[in-house]
């Protein structure tokens, strides 16, 4: 006898099981192994919190700033000559939460679990808490936790805070604040001139050198001004900073860049700079990265991974890595979609060689449709 099929709904993922699979297939491409992946799998899943347990078929927990489809998990991958890629996460951790204040407060419980767990201080985080975590706070965020995943499971923290948690219009006095109270008092002066301050950034944890980084904004840019943002001492020169600006934004002087530009502006999304903070001696930064937003200045990511794949080759670095960290995201052809490769970044630290940073979105709830032949990008505001 033959007992009856019984037709059982199929399981829906989670946001937690899509995401933790994401990055346990991610970590073999920048070389860490099955024990590793384990580890950093479940630290994601702690991050996440409530969200992690939440259908793929509900919508997104909160319309988090820090992706398209407000899935708030980004991977990134950063790039040097001859070695396998830096594997990075960014996780919103108070992303289920109603309210930009519970927010905060639950990305600050999150940090404070990890420098318990892995025996590291939050004191410049401490320093600047009454600073960005107001009763009544303002702005796209509150709290980000990236995570840069090493071997032996103990990955270093970075916090990403709001300094427009007291109003847009208080973001620069905001980090000219937190600047001085972390030991940096004319560091704000070197600053190049920006249109705003989407986040400052803290090093946590076991970081040979700890940055304080400020993010600037910067509203139509156009090569040549992007040329001379650097204030590094020993940074990029201008001409390295524009043929990046370039190739990753698709702008070429004496043509259309990318689809339909009539010039080498980026008139949609905004680019951003980041300027490092290390010593406190010097006014100068250590560091300083150019981010171009890829994904709206191409038509579909099969545009955006060329140009990657074009900074890859310049550099001398693995661009099969790049290849093999999309496919370990997303079945879906690159020219299917827009956005899966959000940022193009190149960075310079004193002392170290350039790195080339790709920032790869998780796409856990929408894939952005390529854009017609054409068309030009809309001025969407976002990251």
């Amino acid at each position: 006898m033959t007992l009856p099929r019984v037709h059982r709904p199929r399981e829906v993922p989670t946001l937690g099981s899509l995401t933790a699979s994401q990055l346990t297939r991610l970590c073999p491409v920048a070389g860490l192994g099955p024990a590793d992946a384990e580890t950093y799998a479940g630290v994601l899943l702690k991050a996440l919190g409530p969200a992690a347990d939440r259908p793929l078929d509900l919508p997104p927990p909160s319309s988090t700033f820090l992706s398209d489809d407000h899935t708030p998990v980004e991977f990134s991958l950063s790039f040097l000559p001859d070695a396998s890629p830096s594997l990075r996460v960014l996780v919103d951790p108070g992303s289920a939460t109603d309210s930009l204040r519970r927010n905060g407060r639950v990305g600050l419980r999150v940090i404070r679990k990890m420098a318990r767990r892995w025996h590291f201080d939050t004191d410049p985080l401490d320093k600047l808490e009454d600073l960005f975590f107001p009763a009544s706070p303002e702005g796209p965020l509150a709290l980000w936790c990236a995570l840069e995943l090493v071997p032996g499971g103990v990955p270093k923290l970075k916090a990403y805070l709001n300094p427009a948690a007291n109003g847009a219009k208080r973001s620069a006095r905001t980090v000219w604040e937190a600047l001085r109270r972390l030991g940096h008092h004319k560091a704000f002066d070197a600053l190049p001139p920006a249109d705003g301050y989407p986040f400052l950034a803290l090093d946590l944890g076991d970081w040979d050198t700890p940055r304080v980084k400020v993010y600037a904004r910067h509203d139509s840019l156009s090569a040549e001004e992007a040329s001379g943002l650097s204030r590094m001492d020993a940074g990029p020169g201008a001409a390295e900073i524009e043929a990046f600006f370039r190739t990753a934004s698709g702008r070429h002087p004496g043509g259309f860049g990318g689809y339909g530009a009539p010039d080498d502006r980026l008139t949609g999304r905004p680019a951003l700079t980041c300027h490092a903070f290390t010593e406190t001696k010097t006014t100068k930064p250590s560091g300083f990265t150019i981010h171009v937003p890829v994904r709206g200045y191409a038509r579909h990511d099969g545009e955006a991974l060329a140009r990657a794949t074009t900074l890859l080759d310049r550099y001398g670095m693995d661009t099969a890595a790049l290849w093999r960290a999309l496919s370990a995201v997303t079945s879906r052809r690159p020219e299917d979609g827009v956005g899966l490769i959000a940022y193009l970044a190149l960075a310079h630290q004193t002392g170290r060689p350039p790195r080339l940073t790709a920032y790869v979105s998780s796409e856990a709830y929408h894939v952005r449709p390529p854009v017609a032949p054409r068309q030009n990008a809309a001025a969407v505001p976002g990251r």
